[in-house]
């Protein structure tokens, strides 16, 4: 792989930017905005609460906020679609709203349990219950009078601290998240840029609630975890590629940290600050990797990109083990046992742990096999840059799920593939 890719606009930042613009006095400017199915549920949940949000351009929202009061009661049952975000984080807004409302998904998204939000936000003050009783959407939310706490989640997790923090703007004190490990902090670093006091002390994070919030006008940088899959296949000899305007914040590039480990020759150009954010053009030059292993205290800042690791662990020599990562068992799919499947039947030596899975490169991938996604956009990613880095046919089971983060993410991958 060889050239210069632009990568979509940062998924989780998108998501973060077009909430709580909503919450705002006045109007916000997002520009760089990830134009993709799952985004597109968090401007849906938004707008059917009341906000105004105009396309100024397929990238570029304008949102006129409603204040922190300003939603109104929905008509129907609002649908995040395949998009945990939207409905966890959605949920601590929806919390704090004197009325209810009913939010489900898609059968994926059915499938993945919310007891991890359900349990902070009905210990705050509001009602929430799953399907059947279970922790299983769809969740009926009976939001009104929020109070404090101070939360200890069992499992690090950036979408249930967000969803804590976003039902502590409501209360009458300050709310704070104790993290087992750091993760994502987008939403602390745009509450301040809100005007929001946010404090961070080790891996305490603690919301005061502010009496309004300030507009924004943001650049969205480029997504990390869509730039992953080529930063992975540009990683191995013979390439050399340059990820433009790349957001690099440090709780989240966990996956290039674990390459240049492995001896990938990875170098951050022209860095600066867009938003709050750090951003960087990523240039790698392919050099030969080696296996190596990831443990639970790495995970957090890597979590999304396991599947893109695992095709850089294929191609590496010796062995490669992740472990600490049970949470991908309930993603859009078990992405454990999805990766080690498709793995496996290409002729990869590989295996599961209950929270991880091992490797053994570098593999000769076999050639025409039949693999199942499992309607996951990154498995569906993950095996489409494995297959262009080594040259093999594969047949991919469902591969318009991708456009959930990607959209265009084929004519970019074959901008850059030598033919």
């Amino acid at each position: 792989m060889n050239g210069r890719v632009v990568v979509p606009g940062d998924k989780s930042i998108s998501h973060r930017a077009v909430m709580l613009a909503s919450l705002a006095d006045g109007a916000s400017r997002i520009r760089g905005f990830l134009e993709a199915g799952d985004t597109g549920r968090s401007v849906a949940m938004m707008r059917s609460l009341g906000t105004q949000i105009e396309e100024t351009c397929p990238t570029e929202l304008r949102v006129t906020g409603l204040g922190l009061r300003g939603f109104s009661q929905p008509e129907g049952v609002l649908d995040a679609g395949n998009s945990g975000t939207t409905l966890r984080i959605g949920a601590g807004l929806l919390a704090a709203q004197g009325f209810t409302t009913v939010v489900t998904g898609d059968a994926s998204l059915r499938r993945r349990p919310m007891d991890r939000i359900i349990e902070p936000l009905e210990r705050m003050g509001a009602r929430v219950t799953g399907d059947g009783g279970l922790p299983f959407p769809p969740l009926s939310i009976t939001g009104g009078r929020l109070g404090p706490i101070r939360y200890e989640p069992r499992m690090a997790s950036a979408q249930v601290k967000s969803s804590v923090l976003l039902a502590g703007l409501f209360t009458s004190g300050p709310t704070t998240v104790v993290e087992p490990l750091p993760t994502r902090d987008h939403t602390e670093r745009m509450l301040r840029a809100m005007g929001v006091r946010v404090e961070s002390e080790g891996q305490e994070v603690t919301v005061h609630p502010p009496k309004s919030l300030t507009p924004l006008d943001i650049q969205v940088p480029g997504d990390f975890s869509a730039a992953a899959f080529f930063l992975v296949a540009a990683a191995v000899p013979g390439s050399e590629l340059t990820l433009a305007g790349v957001g690099v914040n440090p709780l989240r590039i966990g996956l290039l940290r674990t390459l240049r480990k492995m001896g990938a020759d990875i170098r951050l150009e022209s860095e600066r600050v867009m938003g709050g954010e750090p951003v960087a053009d990523i240039h790698v030059t392919g050099r030969t990797l080696v296996g190596t292993d990831v443990g639970p205290e790495e995970v957090p800042a890597l979590v999304d990109e396991v599947p893109a690791l695992c095709v850089a662990g294929a191609l590496a020599g010796g062995r490669t083990r992740i472990t600490g990562a049970a949470e991908l068992r309930v993603k859009e799919s078990d992405r454990i046992g999805a990766m080690v499947a498709a793995l496996a039947a290409l002729g990869v030596p590989c295996g599961e742990y209950p929270d991880g899975l091992w490797l053994e490169g570098p593999a000769r991938i076999r050639d025409g096999q039949s693999l199942d996604t499992r309607g996951d956009h990154r498995i569906a990613m993950a095996l489409r840059v494995l297959a262009a880095s080594t040259g093999t046919v594969m047949e991919l089971s469902d591969t318009a799920c991708v456009d959930t983060s990607f959209p265009g993410f084929e004519k970019t991958l074959a901008s850059v593939v030598d033919r």
